[in-house]
């Protein structure tokens, strides 16, 4: 997917209240941002993929967590 595909695809998710999709969009932006060493940009992606995920109370929360966590972004949290 590309990075306009992507902005595409969670500005869809925002519309249709997606809450899975936007979990899966914003970490998929992590990913590619991590990818190309901007590492800022990758825990912003993150960080919106961690809320959302917390908020629906699922289970990718747990591993975006540590993920934030190993680039000082985040406390542990216990899940």
């Amino acid at each position: 997917m590309t990075r306009d595909e992507l902005d595409h695809a969670l500005l869809a998710a925002h519309d249709a209240e997606d809450t899975a999709a936007l979990i899966r969009l914003y970490a998929m932006a992590g990913d590619l941002c991590e990818d190309t060493g901007d590492l800022d940009a990758a825990c912003f992606y993150l960080t919106h993929a961690f809320v959302f995920a917390l908020e629906a109370g699922a289970p990718e929360a747990k591993a975006l967590n540590a993920r934030l966590v190993a680039h000082g972004r985040a406390y542990p949290l216990q899940f």
